[in-house]
């Protein structure tokens, strides 16, 4: 089974007690199977949305890894 590995940059702007808070961080991110692909052939550097969910990165790790199943690119930037 193809697996492609990554490191995913997020950052957007979130309300919490009613002030903006701009939020940035970086998941390992896996893909596995024929989303591996189409992941491996997306443009560097592209604005994504991103369909998956997280899990631990092994059994018995406490770090957590984002299992891509589905991407998109995203043409428009809120930030």
């Amino acid at each position: 089974m193809p697996i492609v590995n990554a490191v995913l940059q997020h950052r957007s702007q979130q309300m919490e007690a009613g002030i903006a808070r701009l939020t940035e961080f970086d998941v390992s991110a896996v893909a596995a199977g024929e989303i591996s692909g189409r992941f491996n052939q997306a443009p560097l550097a592209g604005l994504y949305q991103f369909t998956g969910f997280l899990n631990k990165k092994s059994r018995n790790s406490k770090s957590l890894v984002f299992h891509i199943i589905d991407f998109s690119a995203v043409t428009d930037s809120s930030i």
